[in-house]
């Protein structure tokens, strides 16, 4: 398949990047973020989490957050949705698109929601039933696709087996999930491979985290596949909870870099990504976990 001539980004930073941060960020800073990602051009965000406050204390402001924002036409906002309660609460706030999931490690299913992947994808069927009822696009998360912290490593079956499931159910796109950035460019191929026998190639994308430093690798073997969506993060935000020593999701910066280098449009404005990237990292007292912010905040320096 030829590589695609565009590509689509969302940006997780203010859901999946923030979700693990120790000290509070407030409100109007998540609202910042985002404006921050639409300005520069994103056309996919992924805003909050409607979740319990007792097991992701972060996301406890998920309702307040929404109804700060300036939305801006062309965009789309989503929100995760556990479950019915959580989609219930996340319906007064008017998402574009929920995001379920799941997971192909039975292991990581048990530790993550405490039950078997059949039993997790039970419960999400009346969410996803009560989404598209009422108009809402429906994406799912499938996480460790190519490895798990407590199983090590997931065979292309456990993906297709996980993908057959959501498509069973309603779900109308999927996120190929690295979860704890294991993946190596072929085993990653599999695992998309894998999701393509139940999904069309425009209802796949890749969602690769950059523990071992190969997230961009595993973003182009996707590309020559003609994957042309991925989720990516802001500045490099985020990890996962339940998965000890992942880092962040790849930055969004170094993803539109290699993008813009292969001619590749993404409608982003790469100076105003570098910016947003560098207003919610000075505010978490850091700097951007981004290669390519950091070249180019070094150069506007220099």
């Amino acid at each position: 398949m030829s590589i695609p001539t565009r590509v689509k980004l969302v940006d997780v930073g203010p859901r999946d990047g923030l979700q693990n941060e120790k000290q509070p960020v407030p409100a109007a800073i998540k609202i910042e973020l985002v404006h921050r990602l639409q300005d520069a051009g994103l056309t996919e965000i992924e805003v909050t989490s409607f979740v319990s406050p007792k097991w992701v204390p972060q996301m406890a402001d998920a309702a307040s957050v929404m109804a700060g924002l300036q939305r801006k036409a062309g965009v789309r906002y989503s929100v995760l949705t556990p479950n019915l309660q959580g989609f219930e609460a996340a319906l007064k706030s008017n998402p574009d698109e929920i995001v379920v999931f799941g997971a192909a490690s039975e292991a990581f299913s048990q530790k993550n929601i405490n039950c078997s992947i059949a039993e997790s994808i039970e419960r999400f069927a009346p969410v996803v039933q009560a989404a598209r009822a009422a108009g809402i696009y429906v994406r799912g998360a499938m996480s460790c696709t190519v490895g798990c912290p407590y199983e090590g490593e997931i065979a292309p079956e456990r993906v297709s087996y996980l993908a057959g499931l959501m498509k069973g159910i309603g779900v109308q796109h999927v996120g190929v999930a690295d979860t704890i950035g294991v993946g190596t460019p072929l085993k990653v191929q599999r695992a998309m491979e894998a999701t393509l026998k139940h999904y069309d190639i425009n209802d796949v994308s890749g969602h690769f985290h950059d523990t071992y430093g190969q997230a961009l690798a595993n973003t182009l073997i996707c590309l020559q596949m003609g994957v042309w969506q991925f989720d990516t993060s802001v500045a490099g935000l985020g990890g996962c909870p339940y998965a000890k020593g992942a880092t962040g999701n790849v930055a969004s910066e170094d993803v539109v870099y290699l993008l813009h280098g292969m001619g590749i449009e993404t409608g982003i404005d790469l100076d105003k990504l570098v910016d947003a990237g560098k207003f919610i990292s000075d505010f978490l007292e850091r700097k951007p976990n981004s290669r390519a912010a950091t070249a180019l905040l070094n150069k506007r320096v220099a």
